[in-house]
Formats: structure tokens, C-alpha cells, sequence
């Protein structure tokens, strides 16, 4: 059971200036070099046997869809860690540690039809879109980033969208 920080670096790590600074600022945070962990990561199992573990994935600027893999898992964002203009890392804990949050603003997931009266009330100040994945079935898996998750379903119910869960904070 991993109870140190965790830092996911799915690149390879020789020559890679991210991967060193990242492993600095985890210590620089943490006061303790991470554990690194490459190749492929199943973060609903990882974090299943190591619930006091936290994991830091990084997100490149060419990166989406990052965050579809923490839908349905007992995992939350409870911070964000700005490395360089081409990487930040996420804080990923156990749902069950990540109630403390250490800021205001969440990452809210939802599955939603590209209506323009959604989008509209969006630009309000409720939310503001992080993330947009297009679907199969014709709807977009959406990441957004707001301050109030009831504000923020009811929108979403309001135009008719499903709603698949706050997934994290920071």
C-alpha cells in the first residue's frame, strides 16, 4: 500500500525537463520525492488499493480528455500544480480524503447536446468551459470549471442534459 506521492509520468522520463520539475515542485510541496509510475495506470484500481495515496497526472497543453478516466472512480481533483506553459500536474486523491478541498472552483463533468441556450447560460458566470469530448451518440462529454455544483446541475436539468458528477476542486 503507497502512501507517498505518486507522480504518473506516462513520457519518457530521460531528458524530459517536465519530469524533472515536476519531481521538484512534489518535493518542494510535499517535502518528499514521489514515487514515479509509467506506462499504463489504472487509477479506479490504484487508488482502490492505495487509498492514501496521491497521485499527481500530468496534462500537457495537447492533451484532452484527460479526466475521462476519473468518471465513476473514487478519485477527485483537489488541486492543480502549474509545471511549465506546456504542462500542469492534478492533484488526484481518494474521494474520501478529497472532501477537505483546498479551493473554491470544481471541475464539473456532464454529458450534454450541443444546444446554444446551454452554452448561453454557461457564459453567465456559472461555469466555464474546460474540456470537450465529442461522442458516438451525437452528445459531448464536457469538463467545465465553476464555483457552484447545484447552480450548475440545475442549468444542466434545466436544458434538458444529463449530469455525470463533480469530479474534482481546486
Amino acid at each position: 500500500m503507497k502512501q507517498f506521492p505518486i507522480l504518473y509520468w506516462p513520457r519518457k522520463t530521460t531528458a524530459d525537463n517536465d519530469y524533472q520539475l515536476a519531481r521538484k515542485v512534489i518535493n518542494n510541496a510535499t517535502g518528499v520525492m514521489p514515487d514515479v509510475l509509467t506506462g499504463e495506470l489504472d487509477l479506479v484500481g490504484f487508488l482502490s488499493e492505495n487509498p492514501n495515496a496521491t497521485v499527481y497526472y500530468p496534462v500537457f497543453c495537447e492533451s484532452t480528455g484527460w479526466w475521462g478516466e476519473l468518471l465513476g472512480a473514487p478519485a477527485m481533483v483537489t488541486d492543480k500544480m502549474i509545471i511549465s506553459p506546456e504542462c500542469q500536474l492534478m492533484v488526484i486523491e481518494s474521494a474520501k480524503n478529497a472532501s477537505r478541498g483546498r479551493g473554491k472552483n470544481q471541475l464539473l463533468a456532464a454529458e450534454i447536446y450541443p444546444t446554444s441556450g446551454f452554452f448561453k447560460k454557461m457564459n453567465s458566470g456559472i461555469a466555464t468551459v474546460a474540456d470537450m469530448l465529442a461522442t458516438d451518440a451525437g452528445t459531448i462529454l464536457a469538463l467545465f470549471s465553476g464555483k457552484s455544483q447545484s447552480q450548475f446541475v440545475n442549468i444542466l436539468e434545466s436544458t434538458g442534459n444529463s449530469y455525470l458528477g463533480c469530479i474534482g476542486r481546486f
